[in-house]
């Protein structure tokens, strides 16, 4: 039969205020709440006894702090909440997440509110776009801070010849990252020859035969990189291996993107290219009394 009266209106939690009822949230540093008696807005920066009892600090927006007793009494994004004493664990993982938030991707001691220096004469040579780009997303805050460029080859081929033109020096110095960079290889007889041309560069590069290769392969889900036969293009060949598209241009381009974004920081790539790349932004930026 239908139910002429509908269902009960006073089944369920009718008595609920219209935000809801108060859950419980733990006070950890950095929550953002609103007092409801005051209207006051802040972060919460400490939860300590005074008096007797449990008191929350709350920092507004203008630095100013205000004590409020812990429990009740809470808005969190609108919604009624009781504030209690975090836990060891919570502490912990907040502590840690304050500490990863502290570093830059290649695991420096990030320096908030710092402006880029202005440019140096030292200079960080690599081979393409896709290294450059690899080396942006994990050493671009550390690269900035001391003022040096990465610029771009498109290869080296005409590597020594380069090299004269910039003519590097004792404050002026110049750094190559090179790839594929093993025993028995072209790049190995031109850095050889590129070498002789001044001490004040410095050559170093990676077994890889492309820097896509220099991202560990488990961020992508592999347990190693496809290997690719002589005579098939690499990346193009990667792709394929993988299952993505892999015709043009375009296909390579957007495969890259997909890949550096799994990069998140310098411990998702191989120990052999952060070697290379943290000994030449050493040797850019060795400090030097005076010009030769």
């Amino acid at each position: 039969m239908t139910d002429r009266y509908g269902s009960d209106a006073l089944a369920g939690d009718w008595r609920a205020p219209r935000r809801g009822r108060a859950q419980d949230v733990e006070a950890v540093r950095g929550l953002v709440v609103e007092d409801v008696q005051t209207g006051w807005c802040g972060a919460v920066v400490s939860v300590e006894k005074a008096g007797g009892m449990r008191v929350v600090h709350l920092e507004d927006r203008r630095g100013r702090s205000r004590g409020f007793p812990l429990g009740p009494g809470f808005l969190l994004e609108g919604r009624p909440v009781v504030l209690t004493v975090p836990t060891a664990e919570r502490r912990a993982q907040v502590l840690a997440a304050e500490q990863a938030a502290s570093r830059t991707a290649s695991g420096s001691v990030a320096v908030r509110g710092q402006r880029a220096r202005v440019a140096s004469g030292s200079r960080i040579w690599v081979e393409g776009r896709h290294d450059a780009e690899l080396v942006e997303k994990v050493w671009g805050d550390d690269l900035r801070a001391e003022g040096v460029v990465v610029e771009m080859l498109d290869g080296v081929d005409d590597l020594a010849s380069e090299i004269r033109a910039f003519a590097p020096t004792r404050v002026r110095r110049l750094g190559v990252l090179v790839d594929h960079l093993v025993p028995g290889t072209k790049e190995t007889r031109i850095v050889r020859e590129a070498e002789r041309v001044s001490p004040h560069a410095l050559i170093l590069g990676h077994p890889y035969v492309d820097v896509w290769q220099s991202v560990k392969p488990a961020r992508l889900g592999l347990g190693r990189w496809p290997v690719i036969e002589r005579g098939r293009s690499w990346k193009h060949g990667v792709l394929q291996e993988l299952g993505m598209p892999h015709s043009t241009q375009t296909d390579v381009a957007l495969g890259w993107r997909k890949i550096l974004a799994t990069v998140r920081s310098f411990s998702d790539l191989e120990p052999t290219l952060l070697a290379s790349v943290e000994e030449l932004i050493d040797f850019v930026t060795a400090p030097v009394d005076t010009e030769e």
